[in-house]
């Protein structure tokens, strides 16, 4: 009964490798819709890959060295990349422009390693940041609330998170989980940090046993699962609490420290407050009140035990990356063979049972990411090509032909009563022809598309998302002074062969 009420029942694993595209990338991330591919370069470009068409319909370029990571908005609008030129740039695909507008571009004075948007923000106005120092930072670009807030723990805190040589633990990884209401921070010391994204203060603290430095994160559509990579070569599956304590609502400023510096810096101290103390207690941690005063947060500190592991008993491979299948039942995981590509794949719903191993070559691979609706995978390899991955159906040759379909079993044909009435000649030779007359406009689309989005391929930036209710963190992220709620289409793009790219 339960397959009968799943969507995702039919969906099984990719088999077979069904094109590949010749990008020249070193990262691959499917667009939202799972229409579009935007793919990282090392040489500092980046393009946007249309899968209907196998295309390059965008070229991106404006940094100057190799991107680390790439992230797309939520209506597929915008994208944004970030590059070891300490630069973030935010891409605006719905401009007529060619190459497109940069919306912004964030500057840092340390590589950035990974960015990404908040998941609920409808203008992509507030961007995640891991600097190659260790730092991570939360961007806020909205007008009326610009901010530049470091994730950081307080001073005292900063001894209790150490590493195996008694070093305070660097931020190796950190991603937003799918609401968007916290940031999970994996550090050196294999420590999950998780903190309240409005506030920025710490609310869990989970320590993974003999994990060692924290690689990647991904989590399931619903944020209730989360797999973590890390050094010792093992992936491990946590179900996450249901719950982390809430931070004061009406206590904590939107605006981040005036005392602390706009700009992010390498060799910044921790903060400090004007007679006050930083006194954290061993269940909380410091925050700052609006008029000054330190307020104490509960934090949720536990030893997380992993419901599954996953790794390659015989060649003890690390691994590059994984991602969860759409529905969260099936894990994949990017093998860091020198000498093959490799993507190892896991059945979640039935134990972490091993389901196959998919070798795409002797060309070791670098990244690995689920499509978003259905069963494909995009995985990047050295070379630079991207392979789309799917499972082949057999195709069924009688439904091919004209005004005819397959079907499994008989059914019973009813008759429409004017299904074969004689109709006038001349007036079907003239409905035709207005009908060619119609203007059809193949670059922009279909302009008169209704106003709340529907039927659009990208949809409406204002559209809310399935399960999203009203909440203060939710309505936090939401408010943007610069909303804008048109709907729109990507833009075509003809270029002549001689000036392909």
């Amino acid at each position: 009964m339960n397959d009968l009420l799943n969507p995702f029942a039919v969906v099984t694993y990719p088999t077979a490798v069904q094109f590949s595209l010749y990008a020249g990338a070193s990262i691959a991330r499917f667009d939202p819709s799972g229409r579009y591919v935007a793919a990282g370069r090392p040489d500092g470009a980046a393009t946007v890959w249309d899968l209907d068409t196998r295309a390059s319909i965008r070229w991106l370029e404006g940094h100057v060295k190799g991107i680390t990571s790439v992230d797309w908005s939520r209506n597929s609008r915008f994208l944004l990349t970030a590059s070891k030129d300490w630069n973030v740039i935010i891409w605006d695909l719905a401009a007529l422009a060619d190459p497109p507008d940069r919306r912004t571009t964030i500057r840092f004075d340390a590589p950035v390693l990974s960015a990404s948007f908040h998941p609920r923000n409808r203008q992509a106005r507030i961007v995640l940041v891991l600097l190659g120092t260790g730092e991570v930072y939360i961007i806020d670009l909205r007008r009326h609330a610009r901010a530049r807030s470091r994730v950081e723990l307080v001073e005292d805190d900063n001894a209790e998170v150490e590493d195996a040589t008694g070093r305070q633990s660097a931020m190796t990884v950190a991603q937003f989980d799918p609401s968007g209401k916290y940031v999970f921070v994996g550090t050196s010391a294999g420590t999950v940090l998780v903190f309240h994204t409005r506030t920025k203060i710490l609310v869990g603290r989970h320590r993974v046993p003999g994990a060692g430095a924290m690689k990647s994160f991904d989590f399931t559509r619903n944020g209730r699962s989360l797999v973590t990579n890390s050094v010792d070569r093992t992936i491990r599956q946590f179900m996450l609490p249901a719950s982390y304590p809430s931070p004061p609502s009406s206590t904590f400023s939107q605006t981040p420290n005036p005392q602390r510096s706009p700009s992010p810096s390498r060799n910044a101290s921790p903060q400090q407050t004007d007679g006050h103390d930083q006194t954290p207690a061993v269940n909380g941690v410091n925050g700052m009140h609006e008029d000054g005063d330190v307020t104490m947060s509960q934090v949720l500190e536990n030893e997380l035990e992993p419901t599954q592991r996953f790794n390659d008993p015989i060649s003890r491979t690390a691994w590059h990356t994984m991602s969860y299948s759409p529905d969260g039942q099936l894990l994949a995981g990017g093998a860091a063979d020198p000498a093959a590509h490799k993507i190892f794949i896991w059945d979640i719903s039935h134990d972490g049972q091993f389901v196959t191993a998919l070798d795409g070559g002797r060309e070791p691979l670098l990244d690995v990411h689920w499509h978003p609706m259905k069963s494909a995978i995009a995985s990047t390899a050295k070379d630079g090509n991207v392979l789309i991955w799917h499972y082949p159906t057999p195709e069924r040759w009688g439904a091919f032909a004209g005004g005819f379909e397959e079907v499994d079993e008989n059914v019973v044909y009813e008759e429409r009563e004017d299904e074969f009435d004689l109709e006038d000649e001349s007036a079907l030779a003239l409905r035709k022809k207005e009908l060619e007359d119609d203007h059809v406009d193949i670059i922009n689309g279909d302009d008169n598309l209704p106003a709340d989005g529907s039927g659009l391929l990208n949809g409406s930036p204002c559209a809310m998302g399935p399960g999203e209710g009203p909440e203060e963190d939710y309505d936090w992220a939401d408010v943007d002074n610069e909303e804008d709620c048109t709907p729109w289409r990507m833009k075509v793009l003809m270029v002549d062969d001689d000036d392909a790219y």
